[in-house]
């Protein structure tokens, strides 16, 4: 068998094959997963969990992202006056704390969204639980259609 003919029947099956493939596929499971029309959807138990990681990732590094900060600044404050290493020490230890601070800031900032987006969310389905009753709804439709 040459080589063309190889190739032409490995091409040939993939075409075959291409009908039976479904590609970035996942069945529906429940709450989470794509619908049945592709999208994405995300339950409350999704967003409590990134919001808890959230808040979880900014109270540890709050506590533990500083730990070596105060020695590192004075290494390099003792360093400075005989090494050029000792001003790059602290460059890095006042860089350092610029990264831990946004990132404390941007753990802040999901935690807090997602615990607003979750009150506001239970907020809304209340307002809508105190003014619509599904029986006036019945009673509504039934004397629309004159039941």
């Amino acid at each position: 068998m040459s080589f063309e003919d190889e190739w032409a029947g490995i091409r040939s099956a993939a075409q075959e094959d291409r009908a039976a493939m479904r590609l970035a596929h996942v069945d529906v499971d429940g709450d989470n997963g794509p619908s049945q029309d592709g999208d994405l959807r995300v339950g409350q138990t999704d967003l409590a969990a990134v919001g808890d990681a959230a808040f979880t990732l900014h109270t540890r590094l709050a506590a533990e992202g500083g730990h070596a900060n105060v020695s590192t600044r004075e290494a390099g404050t003792a360093m400075a006056a005989q090494f050029a290493l000792g001003a790059a020490l602290t460059t890095v230890a006042d860089k350092w704390r610029e990264q831990v601070d946004t990132l404390l800031d941007a753990c802040a900032h999901i935690s807090n969204h997602l615990e607003y987006t979750r009150k506001t969310h239970a907020d809304d389905e209340q307002w809508i639980a105190t003014r619509f009753k599904y029986e006036q709804l019945d009673k509504g439709f039934e004397e629309r259609t004159g039941h």
